[in-house]
């Protein structure tokens, strides 16, 4: 079997797959492209998950010839071998086209991880049919979407629902940082990639530092995906009226920072699945760049009317949304100050919290990755 992951994320994925699979065929032999995760499974790796890692258009741009040799090398070394699945594992970009030419060569194809369809671009759904047999879902949404368009597609739950338990330990969390029981602590989540962290980082130091103002025992935490993202971040920080003792940056460790917080200022994302799961309170804020969100409105790209997890998982408005123009310094403060202030208000968003990590769970499997495991190897059984 084959298994193509593309980044980070995608290794450890590819992980938990790895080890949901050998449970089942442990006389199996994988293949493909991986992370140290995915070696240590016990993965051949023809290539190294950093030949797919790069980020920004310019650097795709840099690298597109390189990248594109890698999947023709690739596709015809697949070919050759003909595995008997193929999982490209998230990267739609590099793995649809690999799934795709296999696929049309008559070998089974899964693809793990959908492109969120149910925000934008719908019409995509149809791509990932004639891609994969089977496109593996992390969320319960998705398979319908799919249906309009006559791809078989299966919920397989959310690796991350796995990771957070049903009640949160707060104290423990706490303890885990150092941080003192009684003392108020707000998360301060920016986004992992370089871009985002330069577009919401203003207008989320702004906010921590009005709140901060008028609540002198606040304390902020911030959580650095990386080090020169933690670098970004103690740049920011020095036009900032927050004093260096208020402010603490974390090298990773957000989910902790979320179980331990009282409420959370966080970029939309997967960030805001991961607080509700560390059952957080929260207040989401995302600004994409001018005139991408001048060519989305005018194309009609975007059909969502919602844009954070939880909202869109519960149907209904769960936890404040501040987009684009609305995102900003004083509004996310204000937003944020009911979550600081108001008991209630904090527990009406906790109250929602459980019924989403629920939601999450595949309904016949232990793990997402055990249900993953399942659904991509049913593939391989054969036609009563």
């Amino acid at each position: 079997m084959a298994l193509l992951a593309g980044e980070a994320s995608g290794d450890l994925l590819g992980a938990e797959l790895l080890a949901a699979l050998r449970a089942r065929i442990p006389q199996a032999r994988f293949v493909g492209i991986g992370g140290p995760r995915m070696r240590a499974q016990g993965m051949t790796c023809w290539y190294d998950i950093n030949a797919l890692s790069v980020m920004g258009l310019s650097e795709v741009l840099r690298h597109l010839p390189r990248l594109l040799r890698l999947r023709r090398e690739l596709t015809r070394r697949l070919q050759r071998e003909r595995p008997a699945l193929t999982i490209g594992i998230d990267a739609p970009d590099f793995n649809l086209g690999v799934e795709r030419a296999l696929k049309q060569a008559g070998l089974r194809t899964a693809h793990y991880v959908s492109p969120s369809v149910w925000a934008w671009r719908e019409g995509r759904a149809a791509r990932l049919g004639a891609s994969a047999d089977r496109v593996l879902c992390l969320f319960p949404m998705e398979p319908a979407i799919y249906a309009r368009y006559a791809v078989d597609a299966r919920f397989v739950g959310h690796p991350l629902a796995d990771h957070f338990a049903a009640h949160n330990d707060r104290a423990a969390a706490r303890a885990a940082l150092g941080i003192g029981a009684d003392t108020q602590l707000l998360a301060v989540l920016p986004g992992s990639r370089h871009g985002e962290a330069q577009r919401l980082l203003p207008a989320f130091l702004d906010a921590a530092t009005r709140l901060r103002g008028q609540r002198p025992a606040l304390h902020i935490g911030i959580p650095a995906a990386s080090p020169t993202l933690r670098r970004q971040i103690e740049i920011a920080l020095t036009g900032h009226a927050l004093p260096s003792g208020a402010v603490r940056v974390l090298d990773a460790q957000a989910d902790l920072l979320l179980r331990a917080a009282d409420a959370a200022l966080l970029a939309s994302g997967t960030a805001a699945l991961e607080a509700a799961l560390a059952q957080c309170p929260m207040v989401v804020g995302y600004r994409i760049a001018p005139l991408t969100h001048f060519i989305v409105k005018r194309l009609g790209l975007v059909r969502a009317t919602r844009y954070s997890l939880p909202n869109i998982l519960a149907g209904r408005d769960v936890v404040p949304e501040l987009m684009q123009d609305a995102c900003t310094g004083p509004r996310l403060a204000m937003a944020l100050a009911p979550l600081l202030d108001d008991p209630a208000a904090a527990a009406a968003q906790r109250a929602a919290f459980p019924a989403l990590h629920a939601m999450l769970h595949a309904a016949d499997a232990p793990t997402a990755a055990a249900a993953a495991a399942r659904a991509a190897l049913d593939l391989l059984a054969p036609s009563p």
